[in-house]
């Protein structure tokens, strides 16, 4: 399926011809938050700036590939030339994340590069994100269906500063990181000190 871009973006009644392959592709509770993730990248566009028709786009689809098995992530790797890390390696919890972008552009077709990078960086953020890059990771947080300790201190902070949010998602993730004994995968650090570093 290839959906031609206008202006740049896919506007939304074009993106939502994805949700059936979204439907089958995702668990009941995957499908459910993706939507979630979807309006709340739309709205966090409309209150700070961007498009928001590529934000709804790529909170759609920054989960394709969550629920593929371990082979299909390889399969992908390998197809298009991937090389994990030694943290990649050991976190299977990043693999949608550097297989859907993949899937988004040689699957589905999608040429926006920016929402290509926002899929691929929704998880691990990295330094010198793009606005929309931040706006997914942000969404992903705060979205309707989550429900996490401090969940409600980053939907006050997202509605206040979009710096301060992230900055404080990030110590979010690498807090959780260290106290479950994980590795911190070196784009969070370099996001993390680039952030705390900006405040």
């Amino acid at each position: 399926m290839r959906i031609s871009k206008q202006r740049g973006f896919i506007k939304v009644e074009q993106a939502d011809k994805f949700k059936p392959i979204l439907k089958s592709r995702l668990s009941e509770q995957r499908y459910f938050h993706s939507l979630c993730v979807a309006d709340e990248a739309k709205r966090l566009a409309l209150r700070y700036g961007g498009d928001p028709e590529q934000a709804y786009l790529a909170g759609l689809l920054h989960d394709i590939t969550k629920n593929a098995p371990a082979e299909e992530h390889l399969k992908i790797f390998a197809e298009f030339g991937i090389m994990l890390n030694d943290v990649e390696k050991k976190a299977k919890k990043l693999w949608h994340a550097m297989s859907g972008a993949e899937y988004v552009r040689h699957i589905l077709r999608i040429e926006d590069e920016a929402v290509i990078d926002a899929i691929r960086y929704h998880t691990t953020a990295k330094a010198g994100m793009s606005h929309l890059a931040k706006l997914l990771y942000l969404a992903d947080f705060t979205s309707a269906d989550r429900d996490y300790d401090d969940v409600d201190v980053i939907r006050r902070l997202v509605d206040e500063s979009l710096e301060q949010a992230f900055l404080y998602a990030l110590q979010y993730s690498i807090k959780d990181l260290v106290e479950n004994g994980r590795a911190v995968h070196h784009d969070t650090v370099e996001a993390y000190n680039e952030a705390v570093l900006k405040n």
